[in-house]
């Protein structure tokens, strides 16, 4: 254990999420310092003290020592507990930067997750709640975690500047993760979508799934773009619209694309017209991108496969986003995990962008906090 527990000291306020959850998982205590020194506001903002409260929800014995200017924090991890739970995140951020974390941590909770989410559901820089339910829950259930209780339900919308909106996500736990050799996309057989809006006219989501079909209609028939218009409470407390696109394929790869309206008061006005058309639009640069996996969830995939069972583990991505380079460089210091990286040029997999084959083999991570019944 004396190797697992050294400390691992990182500078800055980049990639804490991840640096969190690794440490989490491997046990292994972190210090951050110089969190925005040099800037006029020093420290930790206040969605990252949500994240860390919300770390310290659900685990038990974790110890978090913050300093009076918020520019260092060491972090001892505790075990993870899950149950049901309830969190209000910061409306800075929208909710999928909580739950992004929390579907890394959450198969290996001592008792079944069930959490209650509060915040913004849609906005402009995180993974929307709808593209992680649509992705990320299918990918889980390739390494083997599903059940009926794998789920995420949104009961209210939360637009910025606001929020108000509510989700709950439920999970499982797993003792051990299967490994998995995902290797070939398959062609795409059809494409769904919602297009939501919550305190403007309902046929602005009419409009945005008119001109997305208009665009996506070139490339195949099978699209279907559900309209969602919630009222009144459910429609938490700022207006807005937006699209989220999912390509599917036939081996079951699962690509997706979003757009979302300025937040009211910030920016120029969207017309629902050029925001069905530029979803559209990302969603073909995504499956040029192609790879098994899209980009919001290629570190989480990457994690699972770490890890897995001492099996060789396969995937192929496309090129890698900078969040998942910097997070393959976090796996190597928290576990001592490579992965073999080979590049796929266009020509020998005839389609789209260059590809990359990771290949790993898992460290064969059980969940120990797991209660046997």
């Amino acid at each position: 254990m004396s190797g697992r527990s050294q400390c691992l000291s990182y500078a800055g306020c980049n990639f804490l999420r991840q640096r969190l959850v690794l440490s989490t998982l491997s046990g292994r205590p972190l210090k951050v310092r110089k969190i925005r020194a040099k800037e006029q506001d020093p420290g930790l903002r206040d969605f990252e003290a949500s994240f860390i409260r919300l770390i310290d929800k659900v685990t038990n014995g974790s110890r978090i020592e913050i300093n009076q200017t918020g520019t260092t924090l060491y972090y001892q991890p505790g075990l993870l507990y899950g149950g049901s739970l309830e969190h209000d995140c910061s409306p800075s951020r929208s909710i999928g930067y909580y739950l992004e974390s929390l579907l890394c941590l959450a198969p290996f909770m001592k008792h079944p997750l069930k959490i209650v989410l509060r915040g913004v559901t849609n906005d402009q820089v995180d993974p929307s709640v709808d593209v992680l339910k649509a992705t990320a829950l299918p990918l889980l259930k390739k390494f083997g975690i599903d059940g009926e209780s794998l789920e995420i339900k949104i009961n209210r919308r939360g637009m910025p500047p606001k929020g108000g909106g509510e989700i709950l996500f439920a999970c499982p736990v797993k003792k051990v993760l299967q490994p998995i050799q995902f290797t070939d996309p398959g062609k795409i057989k059809r494409i769904r979508g919602t297009a939501y809006s919550v305190r403007v006219s309902p046929q602005m989501a009419n409009r945005m799934v008119e001109s997305a079909r208009s665009i996506l209609n070139k490339f195949l028939p099978d699209i279907y773009i559900y309209t969602d218009h919630m009222k009144g409470v459910n429609s938490g407390k700022s207006p807005g619209f937006g699209l989220c696109l999912v390509a599917e394929t036939i081996n079951g790869t699962i690509l997706s694309a979003e757009l979302a309206s300025n937040p009211q008061g910030q920016g120029a006005a969207v017309l629902p017209e050029e925001l069905g058309q530029n979803c559209a639009k990302l969603l073909l640069e995504e499956v040029y991108r192609g790879g098994c996996v899209d980009s919001t969830n290629q570190s989480l995939a990457l994690l699972l496969m770490t890890l897995g069972q001492q099996d060789v583990s396969k995937v192929l991505l496309g090129p890698l986003s900078p969040y998942t380079i910097e997070f393959l460089r976090h796996l190597r210091s928290f576990f001592q995990i490579m992965f073999k990286i080979e590049t796929k040029t266009p020509e020998e997999e005839h389609k789209g962008g260059e590809k990359v084959l990771m290949t790993c083999v898992g460290i064969g991570f059980s969940n120990l906090s797991k209660t046997i019944r």
